[in-house]
Order: C-alpha cells, then structure tokens, then sequence
C-alpha cells in the first residue's frame, strides 16, 4: 500500500525524534503509550455506529461554534481532536487536512480540530500553520471525556514533558496534565457517527485519504 504524504511525513519525524531526543524520554513516551493501549482507551471511546450529541465551543478567535447550527449548514462534521500547538505530530496532521480542505468541503462536510490548550496558542497555531477552519477551545477536555478519549498524563512522563518545555497546566489553564488521543469523528446530521479514527499512540494520525472516502 502506498504510503500517503502524512504517513511519509511522520515517518520522517519519527527518525528525527529518534536521532534528537534522549533514549530516556524517549523510553518514557513509549512506555506512556503502552499504558494507555494496556488500559484500552480506544475500546472505551465513541466509535462508528455510536451516536454523539450537540455540542458548543468557543473556537480561537472567540466565536461560539454550535453543533445544530453547522449541521443545518453542511451534511456532516468532522471533528479532530489533537493535543497541542507543541506537539509536531498534530502540526503535520493538521496542515495535511488544510491541503485536503477543498475535497472535504465538496463533500458538503464541516471540518473541525479540537484542543484543550488556551485560545491563545491555538491562534497561533492556525496563523504559524496558514488553518483556514476553526480550532475549539474543548476547556478541561469536557467534549473529549464525553467522546471517551481524555486521559490523564501518567506522572512518570510528566517531567518530560516540562524537560521539553511543554507545561500543560500553562497550556491548558488547569492542573489536570489531561490530554485527548489522537481521534477523529464523523458526525451526520441526526448525530450518528459515520467514521472514526481512535489511537492511543500519538504518532498515528488518520489517513486523510481513507477519511474523504467515508464522508
């Protein structure tokens, strides 16, 4: 199977991470997924067949995002849910959506990414990444808990992070160190779930290519 421009992508960073990052975190992160895949996240989460419910957010720019009204719009919402502007893995999965935003919206569907962080950082990272939709600001993960897909940061790994620089409570304006998996949900407009992606392994983003074929 020919691998998608995404795929090449994180197959780069991989090797960079590896080559960059010391052995210790990088043991560290490994182990931190391996939790989670152990503890069966995914299995718990909203999946294909399930039903979601309406939902409001403000997005980065301050305007309130109301689930009933985009799907009086458009036949379908994607939502994304990715971790942070400091993460390089949701910085490559959502350009490559940006790329494909044309094809998605022939589809008639709303695309949508979804983060803790604070409005701020995501106004960034639409302007540093040139996004054209809609970033939400989910404050203390209350839309990825109802989708099944928060989870808190093992304390092991914690350290790292704040080695790295990455302080979530900065971040996400709370003391949770709570983040989503990487996932992704197609929504119609009687709320079904026509499509999900759900991986407790950051690394793993969604094929783009599989997802426009399900919209």
């Amino acid at each position: 199977m020919n691998m998608t421009n995404l795929q090449k992508q994180i197959e780069n960073l991989n090797q960079t991470m590896s080559s960059q990052l010391p052995q210790e975190i990088l043991n560290a992160f490994a182990d931190s997924i391996a939790d989670l895949k152990k503890d069966r996240i995914e299995d718990r989460s909203f999946r294909k067949g399930m039903k979601a419910r309406s939902f409001s957010l403000k997005s980065s720019q301050g305007k309130t995002i109301n689930s009933d009204n985009l799907l009086g719009e458009y036949d379908k919402i994607i939502l994304v849910f990715f971790r942070g502007d400091w993460c390089p893995y949701c910085n490559l999965e959502l350009r490559a959506l940006q790329e494909a935003l044309s094809r998605i919206e022939n589809k008639k569907a709303k695309l949508i990414a979804v983060s803790p962080q604070k409005q701020e950082y995501s106004s960034d990272m639409r302007e540093k990444n040139q996004l054209s939709f809609d970033i939400l600001f989910d404050k203390d993960n209350t839309l990825a808990n109802q989708f099944g897909i928060s989870f808190n940061l093992q304390d092991f790994v914690v350290p790292y992070y704040l080695q790295l620089g990455i302080d979530l409570n900065v971040h996400n304006g709370n003391n949770q160190n709570a983040l989503p998996i990487p996932a992704v949900f197609v929504i119609d407009k009687d709320y079904n779930i026509t499509y999900s992606f759900v991986d407790a392994d950051y690394t793993s983003r969604v094929d783009i290519e599989e997802l426009i074929k399900n919209l």
